[in-house]
Formats: structure tokens, C-alpha cells, sequence
């Protein structure tokens, strides 16, 4: 019986482990970021990447944060195609990071938002998004409506 316990247990601990575990050190992040923006292009959509890691409790407590919370959900799956880059001793995706003017000097999680393009647009420091020890709605929310290919369409402001 307890045999059977602790092989629940173990069982259980792999399970959660897993699914804290958004980012692939072994994902291939250009490829991932060519498919994202040919989707954008599309959909008439921006690409948001979000740069982090396993090892980086913040960037697991976003991921987290942007799959719970509804509002934010849903506004990423009308709005964005989603990446996640994993930066780790294992895949640093150092060549990516120098083509995407070094986003890792803002801390991780980080994020960064590319055009129907692919080009880059723009880079946010998540450290703005929190709010006591988790992440603000509004803030986020508020980010990401301000980087929506709509919000930056000039034809909307003349």
C-alpha cells in the first residue's frame, strides 16, 4: 500500500512538473516564430513573443497568469500568435536574442511584440505588468490592447 502511494505520488509530481514547464529548451524558436508570423499575416494579427524559462519563477507565474486569467486569454487567442522562447544554460537562443536587439537586458519574462512582418515593434519589460506578487489585469490587458495590429493602424486615427 504505501508502495502504491508513493507511486502516486511520484506520479503526481511528474505530472505537475510538466505542466510548470512552458518552455522547451529543445523547441526550434525561429521556426516556431516563422509559422507564428505567417499566421499573423493571415489573420491580420502581431506575433507576441514571451522569453523566459523553466528555471525563472516569474516567467512560470506568467504563463500561468495569461492561461487563467479569461479576459487575457481570450484577448491573446483573438489578437496575437503566441511563442514562447526559452532561454535556459541549456538553449539561450542567443543567436535569436541578438537579431531581436537583446531583449534579455530587461530581466525575464520579457516580451516582444513583431509585426504581420515580423518585424519587431516593439519590447516590454514584464516588471511593469506586476502588481503585488502576481500580475496586474489591467496592466496587461492594457499592453496588449495597446500593441493589437489595430491599435497601431494609423487609418485609425485620422
Amino acid at each position: 500500500m504505501r508502495y502504491l502511494f508513493t507511486l502516486f505520488s511520484l506520479i503526481t509530481f511528474l505530472s505537475c512538473s510538466t505542466a510548470q514547464q512552458p518552455y522547451n529548451p529543445d523547441a526550434n524558436a525561429k521556426k516556431e516564430i516563422q509559422t507564428a508570423v505567417t499566421k499573423a499575416a493571415q489573420s491580420n494579427k502581431h506575433v507576441l513573443l514571451i522569453i523566459g524559462g523553466n528555471w525563472c519563477p516569474w516567467c512560470v507565474k506568467l504563463n500561468n497568469y495569461i492561461n487563467e486569467e479569461t479576459e487575457v486569454a481570450q484577448l491573446l487567442a483573438q489578437e496575437f500568435e503566441v511563442v514562447k522562447v526559452n532561454y535556459s544554460k541549456e538553449n539561450k537562443n542567443a543567436e535569436l536574442l541578438t537579431e531581436l536587439e537583446f531583449p534579455q537586458r530587461f530581466g525575464f519574462p520579457v516580451l516582444v511584440v513583431l509585426d504581420e512582418n515580423g518585424k519587431r515593434i516593439h519590447t516590454q519589460n514584464s516588471a511593469y505588468l506586476e502588481e503585488d506578487k502576481g500580475y496586474s489585469k489591467d496592466k496587461v490587458s492594457g499592453f496588449l490592447k495597446k500593441w493589437t495590429s489595430g491599435a497601431i493602424d494609423p487609418t485609425n486615427y485620422k
